[in-house]
């Protein structure tokens, strides 16, 4: 059974910092871009951060770029999302989704996925 599971949410300050991590089980990552997608009570899913197979190449979106690292360790079969100096608009379900059939880069485009994690809450509240 193919399966991804997020982890590593949470409640944090404003400035404050949480890392993610989607571990997938059922199927290896080698082969699959990985995406970052979040969504906040009222608002659509948005791509936040994706990062290609090889992990040599990534996206993000302008609201998180210089705040948040997306990663990759094959060997672990996990994605990771490092966010730092979070702000009360980063507040959102994030969910991790696999593409598979990708040889370089990622997209932001979730209609491209195929496998989706059940998501993990980020409130960023003093």
């Amino acid at each position: 059974q193919l399966q991804l599971v997020e982890s590593g949410g949470g409640l944090v300050q404003p400035g404050g910092s949480l890392r993610l991590s989607c571990a997938a089980s059922g199927f290896t990552l080698d082969y699959y871009a990985i995406g970052w997608f979040r969504q906040a009570p009222g608002k659509e899913r948005e791509g936040v951060s994706c990062i290609s197979p090889s992990g040599d190449a990534t996206r993000y979106a302008d609201s998180v770029k210089g705040r948040f690292t997306i990663s990759r360790d094959n060997a672990k079969n996990t994605v990771f999302l490092q966010m730092n100096d979070l702000k009360p608009e980063d507040t959102a379900v994030y969910y991790c989704a696999a593409d598979q059939g990708v040889l370089n880069g990622c997209t932001s485009w979730d209609g491209e996925y195929d496998h989706w994690g059940q998501g993990t809450q980020v409130t960023v509240s003093s």
